[in-house]
C-alpha cells in the first residue's frame, strides 16, 4: 500500500496532470478565436502550481516517496516554480503571435505545454533511472507535436522532423547508458548506484563506458557541442512562440536531471564525468561563439548563444565534481544553477521582444528587423538591449554576476587547469560580446526599414517591463537568488 507522504511528494505533478485534463475538455467548448477561457484558466493553474511549489521549497524538507523513486526536496522545488513560471511569461508572450498564424485553432498549444511542465516536473523529482526517462520522453515527444504545431508550414515540420530524428538517437543514447549503470551495479535507485560504485566492486571499465552514453544523452538536451546540431535547425525553423518553450524551462529541468544523475546518482565517478564536461563545455564555447558570429539570422544566432551559454553552465560543474560535500562544490553548482536560472529569465525577454515585433506574415527574424527599433518604441529597444548585456557579461547586470560566480568556483579549486578554462571562458566571452553589441548598434544606430509603431496588449507590455526590470535588479542585487540557490544545492548534497 502506498502510504500518504509519497502523495505528498507529487500533488504539484497532481494538480498539474488533473488541470491539464480539464483545461483539455473545457477548450472544446471555448470557440472564441484567442481562446481566452483556455488561456486564464491555464495562467491560473500554472500560477497556483508555482505557488505551490514555492511554498515546498521554502519548506526546506527533503522526502522521499513511493519506495524512493520520487524525492521532493529544496533544489526540486525551486527548479519547479521558476519552469512554471517561465511557461506562464512564454504563454503570455507566445499567445498574440500564436493567434495570428492560426496556432490557436485548437487549444494544443496550451494543453500540450502543460504536459511538457509534467515532464519537466517528473525529470526534476525523479531519483530513479526509469523515472528519469520516463519524464525526458514526455517532455521531448510534447516538444516534438509543439514544433509541428503549424502543420502548413513546410520550415516547421522540417524543424520537427529533424528534432524527432536526432532526438530520438539521443534518447536511445541516453537509455543505453542507463541500462549500463543497472546492469553493473543491479539497481535503477541512485541512491543504490550510488553505494555499489562506491564499494569499489563494480567493474570501473562497465561503469566509464555507461558514462559515456549517459554524458552524451544530457550534453544533446541541454544542446552542448559537439551534440548540438538540433539547436540552431529547430530555433529557426519552429514558430517562435515554441522555440522559446523549448529554449527557456526545460533548460531548469535539464540541469535539474545533470544533478541528479552525475551528483546524486553517479558522484564516486566524478573524476571521469568531470573531463567529459570539460571537453564538452570547451567545445560548446568555441563552436558556439564563434558560429553566432556569422549569423544574420536573429533566432540563429541566439540558437548557437544558447550553446555557448550552456558551455558556461558546464564550466560550473566541472569546478565542484571531484569536491563533493566541501564548501567549493557547493559554491560551484549553485553558480551554476544561478547561472542557469538567470538565462532562462534574460532569454524570455529577447525572444519576448521578437515575438512582440512578429506580425502577421512577418517574423521578424533576421537581424536587420530591428532597425531603428530605438526611434519607434524606447521601451521595447531599452529591453532588447539590457538582455543582449546581460547575455554578453556586462556589469551592472546579472548576466555579468552569473559569470563571475562561475569563474570565481573555477578559480577556488586553485588547479592549474580549472584556471586555464576560467582564461579561455574570459575570452570567448569577448568573443561573443560581438554578436550581442551587433543586435544593439542594429537597434540604436541604424536607420528604421519600417515606421510601423511596435504595439502590445496590457499583459505582454507589463511583463516585459518587469522581464528586463528584473534582469538589471538581480545584477545589481544578485545576493537573494545567489543565497536562495546556495542552500538549495547544499540541502541536495546533504541527502
Amino acid at each position: 500500500m502506498i502510504d500518504k507522504l509519497s502523495w505528498v511528494t507529487i500533488y504539484p505533478e497532481i494538480v498539474l496532470l488533473v488541470m491539464a485534463c480539464i483545461i483539455a475538455l473545457v477548450d472544446l467548448s471555448d470557440t472564441s478565436p484567442r481562446r481566452t477561457r483556455t488561456y486564464v484558466l491555464t495562467l491560473l493553474t500554472l500560477l497556483v502550481v508555482a505557488v505551490l511549489t514555492g511554498m515546498a521549497a521554502l519548506d526546506g524538507k527533503t522526502s522521499y516517496g513511493f519506495g524512493g523513486m520520487v524525492v521532493s526536496d529544496s533544489m526540486g522545488n525551486w527548479l519547479k516554480c521558476f519552469s512554471t513560471i517561465a511557461l506562464m511569461v512564454t504563454l503570455i508572450y507566445g499567445r498574440p503571435y500564436a493567434a495570428d498564424r492560426e496556432m490557436l485553432r485548437g487549444g494544443e498549444l496550451f494543453t500540450i505545454s502543460m504536459f511538457a511542465l509534467l515532464g519537466m516536473f517528473v525529470m526534476i523529482s525523479g531519483s530513479n533511472f526509469l523515472l528519469i526517462y520516463l519524464g525526458l520522453e514526455l517532455l521531448t515527444l510534447s516538444s516534438y507535436a509543439l514544433v509541428a504545431l503549424r502543420r502548413d508550414n513546410a520550415v516547421a515540420s522540417e524543424a520537427a522532423m529533424k528534432y524527432f530524428v536526432l532526438g530520438a538517437m539521443a534518447s536511445g543514447f541516453l537509455l543505453y547508458g542507463l541500462s549500463m549503470m543497472y546492469g553493473a551495479t543491479g539497481s535503477l535507485d541512485l541512491n543504490e548506484v550510488f553505494k555499489a560504485i562506491s564499494t569499489g566492486k563494480v567493474n570501473h571499465q562497465v561503469l566509464v563506458f555507461g558514462l559515456v552514453f549517459i554524458v552524451a544523452g544530457l550534453a544533446f538536451k541541454v544542446g552542448a557541442a559537439p551534440f548540438h546540431m538540433w539547436v540552431p535547425d529547430v530555433y529557426q525553423g519552429a514558430p517562435t512562440a515554441v522555440t522559446l518553450l523549448i529554449g527557456a524551462a526545460p533548460e531548469l529541468a535539464a540541469f535539474g536531471i545533470i544533478i541528479r544523475l552525475l551528483v546524486d546518482g553517479l558522484q564516486p565517478l566524478a573524476i571521469d564525468w568531470q573531463q567529459m564536461l570539460a571537453v564538452l563545455a570547451i567545445a560548446s564555447l568555441l563552436i558556439g561563439n564563434l558560429a553566432a558570429i556569422a549569423q544574420s539570422n536573429l533566432k540563429r544566432m541566439l540558437a548557437y548563444s544558447t550553446i555557448s551559454q550552456m558551455g558556461f553552465m558546464l564550466l560550473g560543474l566541472v569546478a565542484g565534481s571531484d569536491l563533493s560535500g566541501t564548501q567549493n562544490a557547493q559554491a560551484a553548482y549553485s553558480a551554476s544553477m544561478f547561472y542557469i536560472v538567470t538565462y532562462v529569465l534574460t532569454t524570455l525577454a529577447s525572444f519576448g521582444i521578437i515575438l512582440l515585433l512578429a506580425r502577421e506574415g512577418f517574423e521578424s527574424e533576421e537581424i536587420t528587423d530591428l532597425a531603428g527599433l530605438n526611434q519607434r518604441s524606447p521601451l521595447y529597444a531599452g529591453v532588447m538591449a539590457i538582455a543582449m548585456f546581460s547575455l554578453a557579461g556586462l556589469p551592472p547586470l546579472v548576466g555579468f554576476y552569473a559569470k563571475l560566480a562561475v569563474l570565481q568556483a573555477l578559480i577556488a579549486s586553485g588547479q592549474a587547469i580549472y584556471i586555464g578554462l576560467a582564461v579561455f571562458a574570459v575570452m570567448m566571452s569577448l568573443v561573443g560580446a560581438f554578436y550581442y553589441l551587433r543586435v544593439v548598434k542594429v537597434m540604436y544606430f541604424d536607420a528604421p526599414v519600417t515606421a510601423t509603431t511596435v504595439s502590445a496588449s496590457f499583459d505582454v507590455r507589463t511583463v516585459l517591463t518587469i522581464n528586463g526590470a528584473l534582469i538589471l535588479i538581480l545584477g545589481v542585487v544578485p545576493g537573494g537568488l545567489m543565497t536562495l540557490c546556495y542552500e538549495a544545492i547544499a540541502a541536495t548534497l546533504a541527502h
